[in-house]
């Protein structure tokens, strides 16, 4: 039995280990397999964590670029907007500065600031302004610069603004060839001593100069006045009266276009031919107007520079434009004076364009609101 019992326990000892050797190498195949996939999961993670590095330096240069890029863009745009509204204001202020007739301001303000005190002048000034106000419904100002071509400036101003088209003669005369008419045909050689206001000039160019002026009053006045959009007629006007040369050439041209007139008429009371109006019996009833030469050499020659027009070239002056000058004179308040039409006679047709003025010497433009 002990013999039995010896081979039964050297049987079991045999298969011992057979069945620790198997489970010996099914622990290695365990092993290997949990390293490689170990392995695997590491390398890719290894991989991915590189592969962030790159992409993760590329999008911080990216972002440091479109930062500094965002940065230079801001600051450029501000430079510009900085830029930009330095030159607006400084066009503004050459624009206001040049400008010859400015924007609107108010009546009463206006009064209010240069009639100050208590003195008898500043107490009627302020009444008129008051008077205009309330019963002739004036509301606003546009004050024109204080020179010798103020009337002819506020005068043709209006006539641009508005858009009041060419007097009927002048559409069936060609104003180009009144100084070349006026020259040969008439035989008026003493216009070479025609002065041109502040610039004073006379000499052989004389003709030359004045149809230079005929031209651009010619070509101005037919542009504006063909031209029906109320603003945008304005911004022409606003940029032809900032402009002093050419302002000029209107002026000398309109008073020109007076002595031809003054010729005209002459003409017509020597040959005895048809009347004339009676705004020509005055001018000539002058001792200083007597004839058109002593008219311009005495009057004309000096508008612009060192006289302005006085009533008789007003009268003068809405007669050729075919246009009623109303003017407001406030130191006349409380007088038959206090409004006058220039000319007295006119027709119902013509446009009327009105005018203030504190001294008969510098006039502005009374706007009107009801």
């Amino acid at each position: 039995m002990q013999r039995q019992h010896d081979r039964k326990a050297s049987k079991n000892k045999d298969q011992f280990p057979e069945q620790e050797k198997q489970s010996r190498i099914n622990h290695s195949k365990r092993s290997v397999g949990r390293h490689e996939v170990w392995s695997w999961t590491t390398a890719t993670k290894e991989s991915l964590c590189f592969m962030w590095q790159k992409v993760k330096v590329q999008l911080m240069l990216s972002m440091s670029f479109l930062a500094a890029v965002f940065w230079y863009c801001r600051r450029l745009y501000s430079f510009l907007a900085q830029l930009l509204k330095w030159w607006s204001n400084y066009l503004q202020r050459k624009l206001i500065r040049n400008l010859s007739v400015l924007t609107e301001v108010d009546l009463l303000g206006y009064s209010a600031r240069e009639w100050k005190g208590e003195t008898k002048q500043a107490k009627h000034m302020r009444e008129a302004y008051e008077e205009l106000f309330w019963s002739c419904h004036i509301k606003y100002l546009r004050l024109v610069r204080r020179d010798n071509y103020s009337a002819v400036r506020a005068v043709l101003f209006q006539i641009f603004s508005q858009g009041i088209p060419f007097p009927s003669w002048m559409k069936e005369r060609d104003i180009l060839k009144l100084p070349e008419k006026l020259l040969y045909s008439q035989g008026c050689n003493w216009i070479q001593q025609y002065s041109f206001g502040p610039e004073r000039y006379t000499g052989p160019n004389a003709f030359g100069k004045l149809r230079k002026c005929m031209e651009a009053l010619k070509t101005n006045w037919a542009e504006i006045s063909a031209t029906k959009d109320h603003e945008k007629r304005g911004n022409m006007c606003n940029t032809l009266f900032s402009d002093e040369s050419k302002e000029h050439k209107l002026y000398e041209a309109i008073k020109f276009i007076m002595l031809y007139e003054v010729v005209e008429a002459y003409e017509q009371i020597k040959n005895r031919e048809e009347p004339v109006h009676n705004l020509f019996s005055l001018l000539f009833a002058r001792d200083t107007s007597s004839d058109p030469l002593s008219f311009m050499m005495n009057h004309l020659n000096s508008i612009g520079d060192s006289i302005c027009l006085d009533q008789v070239e007003l009268f003068l002056l809405g007669y050729v434009l075919e246009v009623k000058i109303r003017v407001y004179r406030l130191h006349r308040f409380n007088t038959e004076e206090f409004q006058v039409n220039y000319p007295d006679e006119y027709r119902r047709e013509w446009n009327e364009i009105s005018l203030l003025t504190e001294d008969d010497h510098y006039y502005h433009i009374p706007l009107f609101r009801t």
